[in-house]
């Protein structure tokens, strides 16, 4: 099974980027077990769907808040990923994720690091065996 990854980061190596900063997300491409790096997606201010009236930032707060009502282009770009890996994910954006089943990770540490984890918990959910050994 084939799955995507969308990781936010701004150095390439760590996961640093919370997802209403990140100006764009490295998608990592998974089959059988192996992460490979298969290209990058970009967001403009342009796409922000803020809704500023909601949100209380007349320039337009740049984290995709979408007003509480439309879903954010963010959350749009990634779409086809399983999951997404963040620095920091606030509530309204995990649920917009939720609604179109992606899983989302707040972690701290090194991409490498973050794949490696997240792929070894996909693998076992997907062949159905506990998580506990």
């Amino acid at each position: 099974m084939s799955y995507k990854i969308a990781v936010a980061t701004s150095d390439g190596e760590n996961v640093n980027e919370t997802f209403g900063s990140a100006k764009s997300f490295v998608i990592y491409e998974v089959s059988d077990g192996v992460c490979k790096k298969s290209g990058e997606r970009n967001f403009t201010t342009e796409e922000n769907n803020c809704n500023s009236k909601v949100c209380g930032n007349s320039d337009g707060c740049g984290s995709g808040c979408s007003g509480y009502s439309k879903p954010s282009a963010k959350v749009e770009i990634i779409s086809d990923c399983r999951a997404v890996v963040c620095r920091k994910i606030g509530f309204n954006i995990r649920k917009q994720l939720e609604r179109k089943a992606i899983s989302a990770f707040d972690v701290s540490c090194t991409i490498n690091e973050a794949l490696e984890k997240i792929t070894f918990y996909y693998n076992r959910i997907d062949r159905h065996e506990s998580l506990r050994k």
